[in-house]
């Protein structure tokens, strides 16, 4: 049964286009960016509207609470099974996300090492005394690769891959699968990508229509709900920098924002283009993309 992945760097138009195959193809969507998990984050995830979906079932989104720390484990869990039970049903599935390890956890397998709670308790400890930018210089020096696709703003994250990298003695990215240790052989994966002038440029409208849509106020609803009492909902771009600004540690979180969201897309650049199974689009209308993606579906 048809399985496709709609991935890429931020502001790229992945959701458009998912939603366009979805709705060509008889498919419906599963989230794999890791911030639309949480409900009421809205506007700074650019999550869409019930009307720019289009009638086409989006899963995965709005599951969890911001006060939540939700591991790729727990994703991986949810996320194979509802795959499964859509291809079971002989209904197509297209995944769209950019959070590069979350898709890699749907279709392949990796192994997640169980937690250690004094490894974890000390590494936490330690991230509270010397800070996060010391802590992911670590991680960059032990695992590369990891350290690529965890921003240093998550602080849980980069406790986790140290407290496995300490627990295996391994890298935390060592056990990424072979092309051939696929879960879901028949996945097809497009990949879009834009010229980094053009996308800083639409990362920066987007960021400004975040403001204007009202970010600041969804950020202080979101804190009345729990915000600060999780470490990954608050770590997402655009709501780490306005904590940052409501804490009097940053003057002018927009403009931080656009350039933590144009270094998050090199990072997810990185991460996908180590990925040979993607094949990748050029920057065109969504009615071009759609054209050249019916068209490779249809080859296979």
């Amino acid at each position: 049964m048809t399985l496709i992945v709609i991935c890429g760097a931020t502001a790229t138009g992945k959701s458009d286009l998912a939603v366009a195959v979805a709705k060509e193809i008889g498919a419906e969507i599963v989230n794999a960016d890791s911030m639309q998990l949480y409900r009421g984050m809205d506007i700074g995830t650019a999550k869409l509207s019930l009307e720019e979906r289009e009638g086409i079932p989006h899963h995965l989104l709005d599951i969890v609470d911001v006060s939540t720390d939700v591991t790729v484990a727990f994703y991986q869990e949810l996320a194979r099974a509802k795959v499964d039970e859509l291809l079971g049903a002989s209904k197509p599935v297209v995944i769209v996300g950019g959070t590069g390890f979350y898709i890699k956890s749907i279709l392949d397998d990796l192994n997640f090492p169980e937690t250690d709670p004094e490894v974890r308790a000390k590494l936490t400890e330690e991230a509270e005394r010397i800070g996060a930018a010391a802590l992911h210089k670590r991680l960059a020096t032990l695992d590369p690769a990891a350290a690529v696709a965890i921003p240093k703003e998550n602080v849980r994250r980069v406790v986790r891959a140290l407290e496995v990298i300490e627990i295996t003695g391994k890298p935390f990215t060592a056990n990424l699968p072979r092309e051939d240790s696929t879960r879901y052989p028949q996945a097809q994966q497009f990949g879009l990508a834009l010229d980094r002038a053009l996308l800083d440029e639409r990362i920066d409208e987007r960021v400004e229509r975040m403001w204007e849509r009202g970010l600041e106020t969804e950020v202080d609803k979101l804190i009345e709900l729990g915000l600060l009492d999780g470490k990954t909902a608050q770590a997402a771009l655009g709501y780490a920098q306005i904590i940052s600004a409501k804490s009097g540690l940053s003057a002018d979180p927009k403009t931080e924002t656009k350039i933590a969201t144009r270094q998050y897309a090199r990072r997810q650049e990185t991460w996908f283009t180590r990925d040979e199974r993607i094949t990748w689009l050029k920057p065109e209308p969504t009615t071009v993309l759609l054209e050249r993606v019916l068209a490779s579906i249809i080859k296979s």
